[in-house]
């Protein structure tokens, strides 16, 4: 199966291990660019007293929540999990959906390679939680896996709404037995290929976007897609939240162009991820903090 994989999408076995090798010395090398030119501040050099602010209690804050431990408890769950499932990956932006696309995996391996780190889902459930009004917020989420990111930004509060996107059908299953396990009903689950045509239907039914997580296409084409969409529907207060942002160089050409988008004020490039702000009245810079 796997060798007709390799045929169907026109590389040979050594061509994808070349371009997996090509891929991981690009990622080590913008790591190491990252750690030379970002600061480690807790806040220092930030201008905007909004974003100093959110330094200070999103970013650098140890406090830890009740829920946190059920949703690890799931992680760990899924780290172990022997099932296999059907897997289809419209990510990676290599392969288009066909009967030779489709993959069989083991829930472990998904787990290994999609799951956010814990730091990071934690950050963005404190983020979450510090924008939080009493209406609730409206998150959307592009890229659901198995649901852990997900459970951290739906469990802060029962009133936010959270919509989130995943293309393969057996993942999101798993994802949804996994918020059931959590209690979580507040969370919408769309299932299938995003496209400009569905994320506007649903970013149009919302009305309003709060927090949204791209975590689903890893090229430069679907991130800009998917990042022209929302910022029509953000207001003073949203941040929008772009993962891998130097996963390759399609990647970093996406975010290079966001950080410059005439309706971006300020950006933080975290490495792992980077945080768009909107509110005019910040002042217009890109910051690089090191975790």
């Amino acid at each position: 199966m796997q060798k007709k994989l390799y045929l169907c999408s026109g590389f040979s076995r050594s061509a994808i291990i070349m371009m997996k090798l090509a891929t991981a010395i690009y990622r080590v090398l913008s790591w190491f660019r990252h750690q030379l030119t970002a600061r480690n501040t807790g806040g220092h050099g930030i201008h905007s007293p909004y974003l100093f602010e959110w330094v200070r209690m999103v970013l650098h804050d140890e406090n830890v929540y009740y829920a946190w431990n059920k949703i690890e408890e799931i992680r760990m769950r899924m780290l172990l999990d022997e099932r296999e499932v059907e897997f289809v990956d419209y990510g990676s932006g290599k392969r288009r959906l066909s009967n030779e696309a489709k993959d069989n995996r083991v829930v472990r391996d998904i787990a290994k390679g999609s799951l956010a780190k814990k730091k990071y889902a934690q950050m963005l459930a404190r983020l979450v939680n510090w924008l939080g009004t009493s209406q609730g917020l409206n998150i959307l989420e592009l890229g659901t896996s198995l649901g852990v990111t997900t459970a951290y930004m739906a469990a802060m509060d029962s009133r936010n709404k959270v919509v989130t996107f995943e293309g393969c059908p057996a993942v999101a299953e798993i994802a949804k037995e996994n918020w059931k396990v959590l209690d979580l009903n507040n969370i919408e689950c769309v299932v299938g290929e995003i496209t400009a045509d569905t994320l506007q239907f649903t970013v149009d039914s919302l009305r309003r976007i709060d927090v949204a997580f791209i975590d689903a296409n890893h090229t430069y084409a679907g991130t800009r897609v998917y990042f022209n969409v929302l910022a029509e529907h953000v207001h003073a207060k949203s941040v929008v939240i772009v993962d891998d942002i130097h996963y390759n160089e399609e990647m970093e050409k996406a975010w290079r162009e966001i950080c410059e988008d005439e309706r971006v004020t300020s950006t933080m490039d975290l490495y792992q991820i980077g945080l768009v702000f909107f509110d005019k009245n910040y002042w217009r810079r890109n910051y690089k903090i090191r975790l």
